[in-house]
């Protein structure tokens, strides 16, 4: 009995050790095979150490291939605290270097960290100042290249582009908007030290940063830059408390240019507020439009058939009585008998009050609606507002007849534009968009494409033609004279909107603004432009906007090569306004014959003789009365 328990005891402890030993051999074999990896990069990280190389940021460019945004190639410092032999030395000379305190810079170098990234006095340093470093061959300071942002065109465009961080995250506008495809990912120098974080002598493994995406703006810089300039050319000539354009592309709702003054320098951000960054007055500001609100109860008259421009009449005694108010056309004495093309043409508030009433409020405000009032447009930019509608509920008589002439309602500038493109471009309101594409870095091709989305078709071709036509004629004939172009087709619309401060309305203090567009029978470009508060000018649309929106669109014209029209309308031109005039052809021909067709212009002369050898301009070109010919004179 004895003899048989032993050997059960024996077989169970051989059993034991069996069991152990499989349990044993298992596991090498679940360590070497299942988690030989995860163990591998454990143990790696104990003695290897990373110095990071930040990735390019994505590049923006205009639709043209344009650089609006790129980098600038700097280094910053990175410290090794357990390599540093010289501590005291270290310290001494690099706060010398970046004028920074030892205090400060003893923080840095004795820091039990493995990597210290030495911010922000070492961040984005210049070369000069990094030469002076890396001459010091110093152990355990290390430099690394970092990317800075960089905007070729400073200002321009900045709402818009917005700034990036120190870090180089986007923070306002589309760095913020598309930071996810702007940033790219960090690289690396990987380098191996031992427990104490002395460096080994093995050699070191470079990986490479991979550069964030970059954008195509629907941006035209051409464009961008007589924004610029005329909104600077405002600002100094009027003193506006504020002022902005946009240029859409009227059958897409790209938008060719937009800005807005104040604006800032994003390179230097930090030397403006938060108001002056983040304020993008185009998609953000909301005020009562005024009369260029009036397109909109022009294109519901027209659709609906209450008026024929052509054929009614209305008398305007300057004023029109709607329940207990009175409402005063600009005009004190009144325009007298007008046909309705005339009070568009007049921009005649008491004629548009009538044309309220036609419509009456439901189909107005279906209509305003059907345009985008009263919500978002839906634009690919941060900060967009609403605007604000009278709740349809609440509008009585004379909230029909203020709205029917663009006041008593809010709106935004890019609503304006884009709902104004649907009235002029057949009757199809677009989404607006400002990014054409997302481009991956290497081949600039891109990978997610941005398309023209309508929305809704809300007037006929035929209404949208009308209304066009009103419109060409308010330049031709009305309010609008100051943005003929001789040559073009031009419609829009003047604006002179009365502000509003706690409920009341102040005295002399307007807001002006144009929308124009050419050419007005078949539209390709819409600017509109708005000057808050001009001083020192008597204050209308047409005198102060009209003329700002005129010379952005004869620059449009050159940008995307606009042909002259075949049969442009002449301008009914004023007393007082020069006319456009063909330049004679004298070229060949006796002064003497001649001089009498030369009387309406600023003749200089070169040479001597009778007979006329050369002109410039040349002849069948249209210039102003007054304006300058040049004539080379020979005896030949």
């Amino acid at each position: 009995m004895f003899f048989k328990d032993i050997h059960v005891r024996i077989r169970l402890f051989f059993v034991i050790v069996i069991f152990l030993f499989l349990i044993i051999v298992g596991k090498v074999i679940y360590i070497q095979v299942f988690q030989y990896d995860k163990l591998s990069n454990l143990s790696s990280d104990l003695w290897s150490r990373n110095l990071p190389i930040e990735a390019d940021r994505g590049k923006i460019y205009d639709r043209n291939g344009v650089v609006l945004a790129d980098n600038i190639t700097t280094t910053s410092l990175i410290l090794i605290p357990n390599q540093i032999k010289q501590k005291e030395r270290t310290i001494k000379e690099l706060s010398k270097i970046l004028n920074v305190s030892e205090d400060d810079m003893s923080k840095h170098v004795n820091k039990k960290t493995s990597i210290e990234r030495v911010h922000p006095e070492g961040r984005r340093l210049s070369f000069e100042v990094a030469d002076k470093i890396d001459s010091l061959k110093l152990d355990g300071v290390y430099l690394v290249k970092e990317s800075k942002r960089n905007y070729p065109y400073d200002k321009n465009l900045s709402h818009v582009l917005g700034y990036v961080g120190i870090d180089n995250q986007g923070l306002s506008g589309l760095e913020l908007q598309y930071d996810k495809y702007l940033t790219g990912e960090y690289g690396s120098i990987k380098y191996f030290s031992d427990a104490k974080g002395n460096k080994l002598n093995l050699e070191e493994v470079y990986e490479q940063p991979q550069n964030g995406m970059n954008l195509t703006l629907t941006i035209d810089n051409n464009i961008q830059s007589s924004i610029e300039r005329e909104l600077n050319n405002a600002v100094s000539k009027y003193n506006p408390d504020h002022a902005l354009a946009i240029v859409m592309d009227p059958n897409s709702g790209e938008i060719l240019g937009m800005s807005s003054r104040p604006n800032f320098s994003p390179v230097n951000y930090q030397k403006y507020t938060q108001e002056e960054i983040n304020r993008n007055l185009p998609i953000w500001m909301n005020y009562e439009p005024g009369s260029t609100f009036k397109i909109i109860t022009l294109a519901a008259s027209l659709e609906e058939g209450t008026v024929d421009l052509q054929n009614d009449y209305y008398y305007d005694s300057g004023s029109i009585r709607v329940a207990n108010a009175k409402i005063r056309c600009w005009k004190t004495e009144g325009h007298g008998s007008e046909t309705f093309l005339q009070v568009v043409e007049n921009s005649c508030n008491p004629g548009f009050v009538v044309l309220g009433q036609r419509l009456g409020k439901e189909k107005l405000f279906r209509y305003i609606n059907n345009f985008g009032f009263g919500r978002k447009t839906g634009i690919d930019l941060n900060g967009e507002a609403s605007g604000i509608l009278f709740n349809i509920d609440k509008v009585g008589d004379v909230e029909l007849a203020t709205t029917s002439f663009g006041q008593g309602v809010s709106v935004t500038p890019i609503q304006q534009i884009t709902a104004v493109s649907a009235a002029i471009n057949g009757g199809a309101l677009y989404k607006p968009y400002i990014v054409k594409s997302i481009n991956e870095p290497e081949t600039n091709t891109p990978i997610i494409e941005n398309k023209k989305q309508k929305i809704r078709k809300i007037i006929s071709n035929k209404t949208s033609k009308q209304v066009s036509m009103a419109l060409e004629s308010v330049v031709t004939n009305g309010t609008g004279r100051n943005a003929f172009i001789d040559g073009y087709r031009v419609g829009g619309k003047t604006g002179t909107a009365q502000k509003v401060e706690n409920g009341s309305y102040l005295v002399n203090n307007y807001i002006l603004s144009f929308i124009g567009f050419l050419p007005a029978d078949d539209p390709k470009v819409v600017v509109y432009v708005s000057v808050d508060n001009p001083k020192g000018v008597i204050q209308y649309g047409g005198t102060i906007a009209a003329p700002i929106a005129r010379a952005i669109m004869q620059d449009s014209i050159e940008a995307l090569n606009i042909e002259k029209s075949d049969k442009p309308n002449e301008k009914n031109y004023q007393v007082w306004e020069k006319k456009y005039i063909e330049d004679p052809n004298v070229t060949g021909k006796k002064l003497k014959d001649v001089k009498s067709s030369l009387i309406s212009f600023d003749v200089q002369y070169t040479g001597s003789g009778n007979t006329i050898i050369f002109q410039s301009p040349s002849h069948g070109e249209r210039v102003l009365e007054g304006s300058k010919i040049r004539i080379l004179l020979s005896d030949k």
